[in-house]
């Protein structure tokens, strides 16, 4: 699993996907462009986005960002009435890593989800993973992990 490199002085985190570090084991982490219209970019920088259901596929022009949701922004265009808040967003990625994505995702087992979405330089980034599905005992051993941490924390706080 590689390292998420320190957040830099000109990145703003819009939004952290928890449930997917939950319920995937995380194998490998890219950085992708994500190609939104003026308004859906105004929404993003409002918050106005929900990347929990969301998921990425391979087509035969690139990689898609599927099942996320961008809302209208609220002073948006007068077209609001034909926006559609689901449609699949293409993702800026280097043709290797669309061919390496793309030939790990027809292994058995792994996926592709979104992680982050945050502004660089005033661009929209997603953080995208390489994951695979984590059974039921892996997900009730991160909740007791999690939930020592918590008393090990209260602990110290409480001496």
């Amino acid at each position: 699993m590689s390292a998420r490199p320190p957040p830099t002085s000109s990145e703003k985190t819009i939004l952290v996907n928890k449930k997917a570090r939950f319920e995937y084991h995380i194998l490998e982490v890219f950085e992708a462009g994500i190609v939104l219209s003026g308004s859906e970019i105004k929404s993003v920088r409002n918050s106005g986005i929900s990347i929990e259901e969301g998921y990425v596929r391979p087509f035969s022009d690139g990689m898609y960002l599927l099942g996320a949701t961008i809302r209208p922004y609220s002073h948006g265009h007068h077209g609001a009435a034909t926006y559609d808040p689901l449609r699949p967003r293409k993702l800026l990625l280097h043709k290797r890593q669309i061919d390496f994505l793309r030939g790990r995702v027809e292994q058995k087992g792994l996926t592709i989800v979104p992680l982050r979405v945050y502004l660089k330089g005033g661009r929209a980034k997603v953080e995208i993973a390489l994951a695979r599905g984590k059974d039921n005992p892996d997900k009730r051993e991160a909740v007791k992990e999690r939930e020592a941490k918590r008393e090990l924390a209260r602990a110290l706080k409480h001496g």
